[in-house]
């Protein structure tokens, strides 16, 4: 449970960090949701090559 807790945790921040820089780069700014799951499909990828 605490490990899906700091998943969640640490999806937001990475969210927040990656617009805050888009935004301060002028670039496209990508949506909260776009960030998370993209974070935490990333996470859940390098977590199963771990089990192997």
């Amino acid at each position: 449970m605490e490990g899906i807790l700091a998943l969640a945790v640490t999806a937001l921040l990475c969210a927040y960090c990656v617009r805050w820089v888009a935004g301060k780069l002028r670039l496209t700014v990508p949506t909260r949701m776009a960030v998370i799951v993209v974070f935490v499909i990333a996470v859940l990828a390098l977590y199963g090559q771990t089990l192997r």
